[in-house]
C-alpha cells in the first residue's frame, strides 16, 4: 500500500470533519457543488459539441490529409517529416485525434526514427489550442479572446518549426 491508496479518502474525511466543526450543512454544499458543475458544463457543451464534430468531419473527410500535402513545400524546407504533417495540424483541434496519429505514426515509423521522434516533441510540447480556448473561455464567459490565439498560434508555429530542427540537430 502507498500513500496515493489514502489520499482521495483523507481528503473526503478531512473535508468531513472540517465541515462538522464549522458547523456546516455538508449536504446543501455539496449539492450546490453539483450544480454549479453542471451549470458549467451547460455552458461549455455548445463550444465542446462543435469543436469535435467539425475535426471528426474534417479528418473523416480527408481534408487533413489533403491540407497536410499542400503545406509539405513549406514543411519540407525546415526538414520536418511528411508523416508528421497530419499529427501537426491535428494537434491545437483535438487531444484525441493527435494521440490517433501519434500511434499511426509510431506503428508506420519506428519510434526512434526521425518522424517518430518529431511526433513525440510535437505531442509533449504542444496544447490542443483550439480546444483550450473554446471551452476554457466558454466557461469563463470571456468573448474577447484577442491576444489569446495569436499568441497561441505564433507558439504553435514555433514548435512546429523548431521539433524538425532540434530533433535534426540533436539525433542525426
Amino acid at each position: 500500500m502507498s500513500i496515493s491508496d489514502f489520499a482521495v479518502p483523507a481528503i473526503f474525511v478531512f473535508v468531513l470533519i472540517y465541515g462538522l466543526c464549522k458547523k456546516t450543512d455538508i449536504f446543501t454544499e455539496f449539492t450546490k457543488g453539483v450544480k454549479e458543475g453542471l451549470q458549467t458544463v451547460y455552458d461549455i457543451f455548445p463550444a465542446l459539441f462543435a469543436l469535435v464534430l467539425s475535426v471528426g468531419m474534417f479528418r473523416a473527410s480527408g481534408g487533413l490529409n489533403l491540407i497536410a500535402n499542400l503545406i509539405s513545400p513549406v514543411t519540407d524546407l525546415f526538414g520536418f517529416p511528411k508523416e508528421a504533417a497530419p499529427l501537426m495540424l491535428m494537434r491545437p483541434f483535438s487531444g484525441s485525434g493527435a494521440v490517433a496519429i501519434f500511434e499511426n505514426i509510431l506503428q508506420s515509423s519506428n519510434p526512434d526514427s526521425y518522424a517518430g521522434r518529431v511526433a513525440s516533441v510535437i505531442l509533449g510540447s504542444s496544447e490542443t489550442t483550439f480546444y483550450v480556448i473554446a471551452v476554457y473561455f466558454a466557461a469563463t464567459k470571456v468573448k474577447k479572446t484577442r491576444h489569446a490565439l495569436p499568441a497561441a498560434l505564433a507558439g504553435d508555429i514555433t514548435l512546429w518549426i523548431l521539433s524538425g530542427i532540434v530533433v535534426g540537430l540533436w539525433f542525426y
